[in-house]
């Protein structure tokens, strides 16, 4: 099954780093961001990603297509132009990045991408959050409630919007940005049918976490898999030292790999 990273926004509430770089590659103690999103879904036997890209997308491609030379010790010898590699650190991923455009809209991207999707089950995530999710649970949650789309549902500490989850884990409404905090949120890391395709009715304008998500849960096809674990977004500044700091005291919860 692949695995889609949303990662072409211009993340202006981190335009500290952003300025330079497309969030997904923010780093955490070294490593882009989207780097931990992939080793997490790796580490469950999911090696198969499509990247779309948009804002500085050249960066996102220049780092994987010198990603073997980047973490492998390596002697250049100019006089005889050879390159000798001494440790190979790679990983075992197929990745495709796709441009989708600088404007374009989250659900608008994954509509440019359906040619590479194909009309096959996907999963799909953002490229700035990371978690402890079971990814595997994720899939089961999916294929026991039948529907065209499950989401992971979290409980962050509040500034999003709530999710309305019925007993058999179904969502019967889909709120974006309502007031109040402390209710279970859309954190990402979805599977998804090629039915999803159906939905993105306003081509590149179309907003995955508006009418798309609000038509699903009005028609009883979006699920939610509850995860109680770790899960963060990072959304500002403050937030990415939050994850540096976890990570470089070796307390990060979403590294799950060794």
């Amino acid at each position: 099954m692949k695995v889609v990273i949303l990662a072409g926004g211009l993340g202006t509430r981190i335009s500290e780093e952003t300025d330079l770089k497309p969030k997904p590659m923010v780093e955490i103690h070294g490593r882009p961001i989207l780097w931990h999103i992939m080793k997490l879904y790796s580490y469950w036997g999911f090696n198969e990603f499509v990247v779309l890209t948009g804002y500085k997308s050249h960066i996102i491609k220049d780092y994987f297509i010198n990603y073997y030379t980047r973490y492998s010790d390596i002697t250049v010898d100019m006089g005889n132009n050879t390159v000798e590699v001494h440790k190979h650190r790679n990983e075992p991923w197929k990745v495709t990045m796709l441009y989708t455009g600088k404007n374009t809209m989250t659900g608008g991207r994954i509509l440019e991408a359906r040619d590479f999707i194909g009309e096959e089950r996907f999963m799909l995530t953002y490229g700035d959050g990371v978690g402890d999710v079971n990814i595997p649970d994720l899939v089961k949650s999916h294929e026991a409630a039948g529907k065209y789309v499950t989401l992971t549902a979290v409980l962050p500490v509040g500034r999003f919007g709530a999710l309305v989850i019925n007993g058999d884990g179904g969502i019967s409404a889909f709120n974006e940005k309502p007031g109040g905090d402390g209710a279970w949120i859309n954190g990402g890391f979805f599977v998804m049918e090629p039915q999803i395709f159906n939905y993105l009715t306003d081509g590149d304008a179309t907003v995955l976490e508006r009418q798309p998500l609000e038509k699903l849960a009005e028609n009883g096809q979006l699920n939610a898999y509850k995860h109680g674990g770790f899960w963060k977004a990072m959304d500002t500044l403050k937030d990415k030292n939050e994850l540096s700091n976890l990570w470089s005291s070796g307390k990060a919860p979403w590294k799950l790999w060794q």
